[in-house]
């Protein structure tokens, strides 16, 4: 399927597994070019990896934790680098937490809020 999406530039959170990572290969099949970012560096540099391989396109996997400003900073820094403007962004990246959004209490701090 073509969606017009070709030479675009997609900025992924979260984008080395599960649900981020299958977007990032729809994208890459469509010819997206992509940045990544993930906790763990070794695995969003591999999977950029793996997916410029296979599908052609650029890809670069930063390691960049989105509840930490000095990592987004970095990203953006990198993003801007390697490729400039961007087309698409997907806020995936979750925070680890199974708690419920309904059952956060009054204690949570305002960081966590804002992560939500």
């Amino acid at each position: 399927m073509d969606l017009g999406l070709k030479n675009k530039i997609a900025v992924i959170t979260g984008g080395s597994i599960g649900i981020g990572y299958a977007v990032a290969q729809a994208f890459a099949r469509e010819g997206v070019h992509l940045a990544l970012c993930a906790r763990g560096e070794e695995r969003v540099r591999e999977v950029a990896q793996t997916i410029s391989r296979e599908y052609g396109v650029k890809a670069v996997g930063v390691r960049a934790d989105v509840s930490k400003a000095e990592d987004i900073n970095n990203f953006v820094k990198e993003i801007e680098k390697e490729f400039g403007e961007i087309d698409i962004l997907v806020n995936n990246a979750g925070t680890g937490s199974a708690e419920k959004i309904g059952s956060l209490s009054n204690s949570v701090g305002e960081e966590k809020r804002k992560q939500i």
